[in-house]
């Protein structure tokens, strides 16, 4: 499954100058991104969801979403923010059919990142905190299962 990070201090891509290895050059989570993601976390623990691997993209808003929801992540090149990218798309939409194609030994594979990444590889954009639900089938495939938003 594909999660949006959740909500921001307010802007457009990034500032100028931004630098993945500094946060404080980044577009962050708000005290309500936080709490969003916190009730992420707690509805897959109410529902007892599975979940195995948490892959994010390395902006700072990703990998906090990830850690508050989930308490884990790992930093995934693949899932990074292809907004103003556009040389990175082929690319990135390759590595990311890999990562939503390939069956999980156990538990879900949550993949956290950028509504314009997570557009890119399944044409629908979701909203900050959403979630597109995909179905691993292998070689490369996934079927989109819906959407889903937790408030």
């Amino acid at each position: 499954m594909l999660i949006r990070h959740t909500i921001t201090t307010p802007g457009v891509g990034d500032p100028p100058g931004m630098r993945l290895d500094d946060c404080s050059t980044q577009r962050n989570l708000t005290d309500e991104g936080r709490g969003h993601a916190k009730r992420i976390g707690e509805v897959f623990r109410e529902r007892a969801i599975p979940v195995g691997r948490v892959l994010s993209s390395p902006w700072c808003r990703c990998v906090e979403t990830a850690k508050i929801s989930f308490g884990k992540s790992e930093v995934s090149e693949p899932l990074g923010n292809l907004f103003g990218r556009p040389e990175n798309r082929a690319k990135q939409v390759e590595q990311m059919k890999a990562l939503a194609s390939a069956r999980p030994k156990s538990g879900n594979v949550v993949l956290v990142s950028h509504g314009s990444t997570i557009a890119a590889l399944t044409g629908i954009s979701p909203d900050t905190g959403e979630m597109v639900i995909v179905t691993p089938q292998g070689g490369g495939k996934f079927a989109v299962a819906g959407r889903l938003g937790v408030n």
